[in-house]
């Protein structure tokens, strides 16, 4: 056998082209609107009117021409009615009861999409209203028992060294501090809306739509259809965005364009307009939170107490895991002696609350950072300081017990994002500023605020080895390889940073490496495209089937013969590829009972710096300067990488902001582009995104998560500028420019 160096300098680190640039540039990518298939019917949703309510009827209009009409309800299922996920609680179509506005009772195709429009006002939905459960308080006080016995979903606690009763721990504190922090609703607002399209053959049924998750459709179907797992098909067109809103989201509507299509023989396409699709899609859980800390005068934390509530929405969904993530983000970046962390999930008569970017931290970390600056506050101390004091390291532990061993950048990112922004000479210029005159006339204050945070890499604690991720590599003709794996592109880069990764691992050149379309039919299931685990989780296991190809060949390449030439040989012989399943590392131990042991196998860290600019007339904010320090781990494509740190950034931003959905008995009253402000070009700050690399051992190329981290710490920062340049205390979101005159009113009082 004869050994062979790699063949090229290391891809990774380098800013390849990004491969799907050009045909989404130039307009040839083919999302699912643009697809052409011949003779697809028009399909659409008809919908519930009230929150809650029980279903009399479905009354068709004697007077309009059904010719050509397809109306479908639950009875003609030919499988389970419900959405497959955690738990059977959501139907497909609803046939009995409504329990949210936008509830999907029937479904309506035909040849033309204005009569299908018409033919839906010519259907008449007959409910009997009951009184919906709406909040927080009402959910908890379970007068109306809208889920369960108690309208809970999911409960969890965690507890640290709780050697007595936390409360008896906070008593014992020189310092403590108690605060209420809440947050809001947030619309995922992807560029593209949900579409599908669905056909039969002999084959069985096929779908193809924008999503994540193919084999999530592809479990949700076997259920809805009562169909063998080969005989579903489920295909990732182009996708224009996800953030979570194409994770679970895309089941329900692969299924209805499937059962269209099977009742009227004809392909069927459905996509959403924007208003359905912020009507009826999942968004960001609303979350309230109680917390109460104690400290001693210098600032050490000692004890935490976290009380978290999110509103899960009508349907469990994804709830559990999100409130999951949230608890075990509660901590903060921070060490604490002692600590109990308690999650509750309540059900309410509003859509299904579900995936989005952060995946529950964003809610949690708003809060312990919001808190922080509370304790700094009674302790008279800078909030960095009291930060700084407290950090995880290496060696420290956190509130599950895991002792972190490596990549822990979280004091690099604090130490260049302060030295980068000029926090500390800026945060005494504004405390002793007062009010500013621009040029213009207008009259504002200044202020700059800090936080600092980390994320959860992959599946929290066992989940990546209950899954069994696989990926495989090809050998094809030629010497080139093929990446087959259900991790889809969504934006992110995923099909150029593979790339990138099988070059280097084989030793090809990056042209030399293909993409296969992600299809249930023709790649394995690598589990989703969710939890910042892409790249770290299955970017490994594609470097290792890559690797593995690469030694196959170069073993059988003779003296002076091309890698293409040996592997041409090979394949005379029968198919060459690697099939490899993710193994999480050995000494990673978790409880899912108890919540202790290794929560995740790494964490990203971050420090994000925000100067702001308040008007004091129209209290409308302005972001001067963001400074995101984050560490992950190895930047394989330092663009790409710096894009996700940026969008995520705006999309904190956007919610700290901006965005507000507005409700009105379970009813959305802005669900339009033009209504939902979301920030533009125009609003996005000077960015200087500092990308700080520790690399973690367990990673192939010793990459960690990125896709989520920079969501978890706009928002907390955003607050604190805006806190320090109006003099005022903000704990809930959003800080819209009424809440800002609000609070200012409030304190002059």
């Amino acid at each position: 056998m004869m050994t062979y160096p790699l063949a090229m300098a290391s891809l990774l680190g380098q800013n390849v082209p990004r491969v799907d640039g050009p045909a989404k540039v130039t307009g040839r990518a083919l999302y699912i609107d643009d697809y052409v298939v011949p003779g697809a019917l028009h399909g659409a949703t008809l919908r519930s009117h009230v929150a809650r309510g029980r279903i009399r009827g479905i009354v068709k209009d004697p007077a309009f021409d059904w010719t050509g009409i397809t109306v479908v309800t639950a009875d003609q299922i030919p499988g389970d009615n419900v959405v497959a996920l955690i738990e059977d609680d959501q139907p497909l179509l609803a046939k009995d009861v409504v329990r949210h506005m936008y509830e999907p009772v029937a479904l309506v195709c035909g040849d033309d999409p204005v009569r299908v429009a018409r033919a839906l006002k010519a259907l008449t939905l007959d409910i009997e209203p009951l009184s919906p459960v709406l909040t927080f308080d009402d959910a908890l006080a379970a007068r109306d028992v809208i889920w369960g016995r108690d309208n809970v979903m999911k409960r969890y606690l965690i507890e640290h060294r709780l050697e007595r009763p936390i409360d008896a721990l906070l008593a014992e504190c020189e310092i403590v501090v108690e605060g209420r922090y809440a947050v809001h609703h947030q619309e995922q607002l992807y560029i593209e809306p949900q579409g599908m399209i669905a056909w039969w053959d002999d084959a069985g049924v096929h779908v193809t739509g924008s999503l994540q998750c193919p084999y999530y459709v592809h479990k949700a179907m076997k259920r809805a259809f009562a169909l063998e797992g080969e005989r579903v098909h489920v295909t990732q067109a182009v996708t224009g965005g996800g953030f979570g809103g194409k994770e679970e989201y895309p089941s329900i509507i692969a299924a209805h364009a499937a059962l269209l299509s099977k009742v009227s023989g004809r392909p069927v396409r459905m996509v959403y307009g924007r208003a359905e699709d912020i009507e009826a899609t999942t968004k960001r859980h609303p979350a309230r939170v109680d917390i109460k800390t104690g400290c001693t005068k210098a600032g050490e934390l000692v004890a935490l107490s976290f009380d978290c509530v999110m509103d899960g929405g009508a349907y469990m969904t994804l709830t559990p895991v999100v409130l999951s993530r949230g608890i075990l983000h509660a901590q903060g970046a921070y060490a604490w002696r002692h600590a109990r962390v308690a999650g509750c999930a309540v059900a309410t008569s509003t859509p299904p609350n579900g995936a989005f970017r952060g995946f529950g931290a964003p809610q949690t970390i708003w809060a312990i950072e919001r808190h922080l600056d509370r304790v700094a506050e009674k302790l008279g101390m800078d909030p960095m300081a009291l930060r700084k004091k407290n950090l995880l390291g290496i060696g420290k532990t956190t509130v599950t017990g895991q002792v972190l061993k490596e990549s822990v950048g979280v004091h690099e990112c604090v130490e260049k994002a302060e030295a980068a922004s000029g926090y500390e000479a800026k945060r005494r210029a504004y405390a002793a500023t007062g009010e500013v005159r621009l040029p213009g006339g207008a009259r504002v204050r200044r202020g700059i605020g800090a936080c600092v945070f980390m994320h959860g890499a992959g599946f929290t604690g066992s989940g990546e080895r209950r899954l069994k991720g696989k990926v495989q590599v090809d050998l094809e003709a030629g010497g080139r390889l093929r990446v087959r794996t259900a991790s889809t592109d969504i934006g992110q880069g995923t099909e150029t940073v593979f790339r990138q990764i099988v070059a280097d691992a084989a030793g090809v050149p990056f042209s030399e490496v293909d993409f296969e379309q992600p299809s249930t039919t023709h790649v394995p299931d690598s589990g989703p495209t969710v939890a910042s685990r892409t790249i770290m989780v299955v970017g490994t296991i594609v470097g290792q089937a890559a690797s593995d190809v690469a030694k196959r060949v170069n073993a059988a390449r003779q003296a002076g013969e091309s890698f293409a030439a040996a592997g041409d040989r090979l394949l005379a012989s029968g198919p060459v590829h690697s099939l490899v399943q993710y193994e999480p590392p050995v000494a990673a131990e978790w409880n899912d009972d108890t919540y202790q042991g290794d929560a995740y196998p790494t964490y990203s860290w971050g420090c994000d710096i925000a100067e702001v600019e308040v008007d004091l007339d129209t209290f409308e904010t302005k972001v001067l300067g963001f400074w995101a320090a984050q560490d992950v781990g190895k930047a394989l494509h330092p663009v790409l990488c710096a894009g996700q740190v940026e969008g995520g950034t705006l999309q904190a931003i956007g919610w700290a902001l901006y965005e507000a959905v507005v409700w009105k008995e379970g009813r959305i009253m802005n669900p339009r582009m033009t209504n939902y402000v979301i920030p533009t070009s125009k609003d996005a700050p000077p960015f200087s995104t500092i990308l700080v690399e520790h690399p973690f051992s367990g990673s192939f190329t010793g990459a960690k998560g990125v896709g989520e981290l920079p969501m978890d710490g706009g928002a907390p920062a955003i607050a604190a500028a805006v806190e320090q340049a109006l003099g005022v205390t903000l704990d809930d979101l959003p800080l819209l420019p009424e809440q800002l005159y609000a609070a200012v009113a409030k304190a002059a009082r």
